[in-house]
């Protein structure tokens, strides 16, 4: 069977990582396979592709409240990320005199602490070319330091780039807001929105952002794409060169069948059902926990979160060794600790919030879906239960023996 196992019994409940491909979006895969031309020919093979990425860009735009002109289809909200910071400062530097010097004094990326990577990366590339990189905390329940980001705000910001939603604490900022006093000093706005889709209401323009990155995988539909909002008249230097794919601002022929996926979940989504029912199930989840199992904290609790996130901290418990304890018992969580180079750290963005390296690295995301049930959510509650007194007696046993 290989890689290709019967799921049977498992549940899934790392949403905020991937999710499952829609079942109509794989329906349809044969149908769209059939328009298999080039979008830019201009023969019979390449209308009907080309129609298709016409509606798909449509339906997007029309879920995001934008114009089509304003969605760029990218591969991901990595590549969306770095399209924006990169193609803004980019921008600045080609406004360059004959003597070489910028123009424009506008050289300040700002960024929250709790980032996602393709931000922070990019972030430090940029401030290896010289970008001053102004970073601003985030307090133990995943709310920005609104105070130190007012004061940081000069006539020298050229962009802020403030996520909507964190991945692993699922807390929202207040973007709105914090778009709103980034243009009172006359810089742009970037928000990752990556986890925004099937958990929030999306409003771009209510939003009164620049620029936005957003997933398809993380919103059922196919890997391999997706979307950059770029408001209308802003400003952007293309990141890939070649054709004039995307109104010349990303070359590359699109990804038809990952495109057509997006658009198709954009037009079936249910919004106010499904995020009431995410609600719901994350809540009782919460309330068993804190019922059922003693030593455990919830980040962001009093925060406003997305609806299907819940970021446990679970004392004297190895975060790692529980997610494969229960990855043994047919549960698919995440953990706080990324592994790097077979070790394993401590969360950055947990450690950015100002939990110690122990909390950090006993923390367990479990991160909720459409496909979710209250019967799976009951079950795993139960053997979350046993598994950590099992794991919490076998690490006393252990230090009793060495005492």
């Amino acid at each position: 069977m290989g890689a290709f196992q019967d799921r049977g019994s498992r549940a899934y409940f790392d949403h905020n990582a991937t999710t499952p491909v829609d079942s109509e979006v794989l329906a349809l895969l044969s149908t769209w396979g059939q328009v298999f031309g080039n979008p830019s020919s201009i023969h019979s093979d390449g209308r009907g592709p080309k129609a298709l990425l016409r509606q798909a860009r449509k339906s997007v735009a029309k879920f995001l409240n934008a114009d089509p002109l304003e969605i760029v289809f990218t591969s991901g909200g990595s590549e969306s990320n770095n399209m924006v910071l990169q193609g803004i400062f980019n921008w600045i530097q080609t406004r360059q005199g004959w003597n070489g010097k910028t123009t424009s004094k506008r050289n300040q990326l700002i960024i929250s602490a709790v980032e996602h990577p393709s931000i922070l990366k990019t972030a430090e590339f940029l401030k290896r070319r010289g970008v001053q990189v102004d970073v601003v905390p985030v307090n133990r329940q995943g709310q920005l330091d609104e105070e130190v980001y007012e004061n940081l705000l000069s006539e020298n910001t050229a962009l802020v780039s403030i996520m909507y939603a964190n991945n692993e604490s699922g807390c929202i900022f207040p973007i709105k807001d914090l778009a709103k006093k980034a243009h009172e000093v006359g810089a742009f706005f970037h928000t990752d929105a990556v986890q925004s889709l099937g958990k929030s209401m999306v409003d771009v323009k209510d939003w009164g952002v620049d620029f936005a990155s957003f997933s398809g995988h993380k919103f059922y539909a196919l890997k391999g794409v997706g979307v950059t909002f770029v408001k209308k008249r802003t400003s952007l230097e293309s990141h890939i060169f070649g054709g004039g794919q995307e109104r010349g601002r990303r070359a590359g022929t699109e990804n038809l069948l990952s495109i057509a996926s997006l658009g198709h979940r954009c037009e079936g989504f249910q919004q106010e059902m499904e995020l009431e029912a995410l609600q719901n199930l994350r809540d009782q989840f919460e309330q068993k926990v804190k019922t059922e199992i003693q030593g455990v904290s919830i980040i962001g609790a009093d925060s406003l979160r997305v609806p299907n996130t819940s970021n446990l901290i679970l004392q004297g418990v190895d975060g790692e060794t529980l997610l494969m304890n229960l990855d043994v018992e047919g549960f698919s969580v995440s953990t706080g600790a990324a592994c790097s180079a077979g070790s394993p750290e401590p969360s950055p963005a947990l450690l950015a919030m100002g939990y110690s390296r122990e909390e950090a690295q006993s923390s367990l995301r479990v991160s909720f879906g459409r496909g979710n049930t209250l019967e799976e959510m009951e079950d795993f509650v139960g053997v979350l239960k046993l598994t950590v007194q099992r794991l919490r007696q076998l690490k006393q046993e252990g230090h009793s023996l060495h005492a």
